[in-house]
């Protein structure tokens, strides 16, 4: 799946960046620089997986596109003015997500991140995780402001076909995904429970998480002890997701929930950033089982880069081996990356630095993180920035060039391609 003269395109892309590293974002060279270090590749290995890296399209099974730097001294006023901690949660969210929109210093970072990557389309979350629908339609609304202001440098997919045409254009978009499926909560029947899944649809979003970690009422997610599978309304929200369009996310699914979604769809579905029980046992990985019924529906599972869920150094060769036994054990039609990570501005750390101490808030409902389930912890080699070792990483590995392109990007773009509706 090659859209440009390979030569060309890698001599004058960011990649060659790699090459005379002083001419990058002094963040991503730190971040490259670490994941040489850890492959060590050779200069024919590099330089061919650089290039391969550039023709192929890539589009990320689930993630975040890069972020703003908040602006620290707004929030610190309207902490001192008394807001609430959900207008705070408002104010900082709206930051991260809408910021670069208005500042041409962060479109100039956002850009390079973006181009560092190589990433064409991100399979973008624009909801947040819960059933209610004012609450989806926030981070909706963020990122339809982000693109509407951005229509040169980042735009929304609305269909599969304009991912491809973004990357023969040069420019970058989102997929919209929502963490949550959006519930009527009238509890007067399931057709009427379940009719907001058309309109969040006719408002661009094209894949939707089942559950998020604890219990709703569609099933069990996974950080629930019980594991007790799917409703009634959840095996009826599938069948209405795969009438409307939208692609079925069971990435923070409990075990039993996801096999139970796999059995019940009749279109393909996903765990979008998930990863292998059998390289280390996680709560947000699948088991084999599991991993079999999403591939038997013609789906994938992307692979997480959260060092927490990973094993081992929780660094780039232990998202490698992730990748490497799903290949080896289900094909590499069924296998993708979703980092769940996002690129943070230089003047980030700066920007929450000037924010000081903020009111004491319970944890979010929809956490329900197991003691030592997650935790702080990164890895330089696993920046969002990094796809291109992500690649060099796969060629190190023996992978051929038409399976690297398959997790890439192209078992995202089939996926999606399957599942969006067909003209009339």
């Amino acid at each position: 799946m090659s859209f440009f003269p390979s030569r060309r395109h890698f001599m004058s892309s960011s990649f060659a960046a790699l090459i005379q590293p002083e001419q990058t974002n002094p963040k991503v060279r730190a971040a490259r620089e670490a994941a040489l270090a850890l492959l060590k590749p050779s200069e024919k290995d590099l330089q061919h997986a650089l290039e391969l890296h550039a023709q192929s399209l890539v589009v990320e099974s689930y993630g975040f596109s890069p972020r703003s730097a908040i602006d620290g001294s707004a929030v610190r006023r309207a902490i001192e003015a008394g807001a609430t901690n959900l207008e705070l949660e408002d104010l900082q969210t709206d930051m991260l997500l809408t910021r670069v929109a208005d500042d041409p210093t962060q479109q100039q970072e956002y850009r390079e991140a973006w181009d560092a990557s190589g990433v064409t389309c991100v399979l973008q979350n624009a909801g947040e995780e819960g059933s209610s629908p004012l609450r989806l339609l926030k981070r909706l609304a963020y990122f339809t402001y982000l693109t509407d202001r951005l229509p040169g440098l980042v735009s929304r997919a609305a269909a599969p076909d304009d991912i491809v045409a973004a990357k023969k254009q040069g420019r970058h978009c989102v997929y919209l995904t929502g963490n949550g499926i959006p519930l009527a909560q009238e509890w007067n029947s399931a057709p009427e429970e379940l009719a907001h899944i058309r309109l969040f649809f006719q408002l661009g979003i094209r894949m939707m998480h089942l559950t998020y970690n604890r219990r709703n009422a569609l099933g069990d997610g996974c950080a629930e002890p019980a594991n007790a599978g799917l409703s009634e309304l959840g095996r009826a929200a599938i069948a209405e997701m795969n009438r409307v369009g939208v692609i079925v996310d069971v990435a923070h699914s409990g075990w039993r929930t996801s096999l139970e979604a796999a059995k019940a769809s009749r279109q393909p579905m996903v765990a979008s950033h998930t990863g292998a029980v059998a390289i280390h046992s996680h709560i947000r990985s699948k088991p084999d089982e599991v991993i079999r019924a999403i591939a038997d529906t013609g789906g994938y599972v992307g692979v997480f880069s959260v060092v927490s869920f990973l094993g081992r150094n929780g660094d780039l060769n232990a998202m490698l081996d992730h990748i490497e036994y799903l290949v080896k054990r289900f094909g590499a039609d069924h296998v993708a990356i979703g980092t769940d990570l996002a690129y943070m501005p230089k003047s980030a750390d700066a920007e929450w630095g000037k924010v000081g101490p903020r009111p004491k808030e319970r944890p979010g409902y929809e956490a329900l993180w197991p003691p030592g389930a997650l935790d702080n912890r990164s890895h330089p080699s696993l920046a969002w920035t990094n796809w291109p070792m992500f690649t060099v990483g796969m060629v190190q590995r023996g992978f051929s060039d038409a399976d690297i392109q398959k997790i890439l990007g192209g078992n995202v773009l089939r996926v999606a391609r399957a599942v969006y509706p067909k003209p009339a």
